[in-house]
């Protein structure tokens, strides 16, 4: 699927040089405008390419398949790797295609990018929530969750306004943050125990209490609990929904986060309130190493939920500003 993927973006890549003779970014956004202008069915499919080859990469709903088997397969600290940079540098990507090279005015007027974004992001959301309630292991729930998680991302971009990309930005640093201490936990759970099905983790929480903490704490910002950076985005997504008008979607939102409580707490009953297997064996805490860096994952969840006051601005008197992007940033 990654190679479907880049393939598709080779493709588009290819037909913008075709067009405009240069595959830098920033001549690309210039030289392009004509084209724009022109409704070029050449510049149409380039964008049609790269949004699906991205969207592979990033893991967009219903290109998503590839990702629970492969977060489920690849060792643990490789699946923490995975859930914090790989899609994340996707939806970067799709971000600096969509807003730097085609501009928010094609992006939306011409292309009208939000009729396919809101849908697949509100499917996926639901979709991807309830499928991972239903999973028998960590990592695969976390899985399906990710894929919720790229479809908040979507939606705030799809939303074509200031609250939801400052949204859709926030929740791509955010995620990483959830996602890599919740894989991280996984980690240490499956060091001392040698798996990560729920049977693995039934009673654990006596024996390895700062890991579970851990994971029950990076769960919470994953739920979006306040005081946490999950609460911060959602909070922006709520807000860029409202801003719109749409208030289904501000339901949608509401309602993928309660069902991610469900399979929060799965684990949390499972460890803390179900006593532990007789055949499984008695296990101790994860070494301080591993407890360290997942740990500050942690507390970058908290800190960076509390401590608000940096935030996402433009720049007004940049060339661009108003020419590129008309239709999140009207000139004041």
């Amino acid at each position: 699927m990654g190679t479907i993927g880049g393939t598709f973006i080779l493709i588009g890549v290819g037909l913008l040089y075709i067009l405009t003779g240069t595959l830098n970014m920033a001549d690309l956004a210039v030289r392009i405008v004509e084209y724009e202008a022109q409704e070029s069915r050449t510049l149409q499919a380039a964008f049609a390419f790269l949004v699906v080859g991205i969207g592979l990469k990033l893991a967009m709903f219903p290109l998503h398949l590839w990702l629970p088997g492969a977060y489920a397969n690849a060792p643990s600290v490789v699946s923490a790797f995975l859930a914090a940079t790989a899609t994340k540098v996707a939806v970067y990507a799709l971000l600096r295609f969509l807003f730097t090279v085609f501009g928010a005015d094609y992006t939306y007027n011409g292309m009208h990018i939000d009729y396919l974004f809101i849908p697949l992001a509100i499917i996926s959301i639901l979709f991807a929530s309830i499928v991972a309630v239903f999973q028998r292991g960590l990592k695969r729930m976390l899985a399906y969750s990710s894929v919720a998680q790229i479809g908040y991302m979507l939606l705030g971009i799809g939303l074509a306004n200031e609250s939801g990309l400052t949204a859709a930005i926030l929740h791509l640093f955010n995620h990483a943050l959830m996602k890599g201490a919740l894989f991280l936990a996984v980690a240490m759970i499956f060091f001392r125990t040698g798996g990560t099905a729920m049977r693995h983790i039934t009673g654990l929480g006596k024996q390895m209490p700062w890991t579970m903490a851990a994971f029950v704490a990076a769960g919470l910002s994953l739920i979006g609990v306040p005081l946490t950076v999950g609460f911060i985005s959602k909070w922006y997504l709520i807000l860029a929904s409202i801003e719109r008008g749409w208030w289904p979607i501000t339901i949608m939102v509401l309602i993928g986060s309660l069902i991610a409580v469900v399979y929060i707490w799965r684990v949390v009953e499972a460890a803390y309130f179900k006593p532990r297997p007789e055949e499984m064996p008695v296990v101790k805490e994860a070494p301080f190493s591993m407890l360290l860096l997942t740990w500050t994952l942690v507390l970058a969840n908290i800190y960076f939920g509390i401590n608000t006051s940096k935030p996402l601005t433009h720049d007004s008197n940049h060339p661009y500003a108003s020419e590129r992007y008309p239709a999140l940033w009207p000139p004041q």
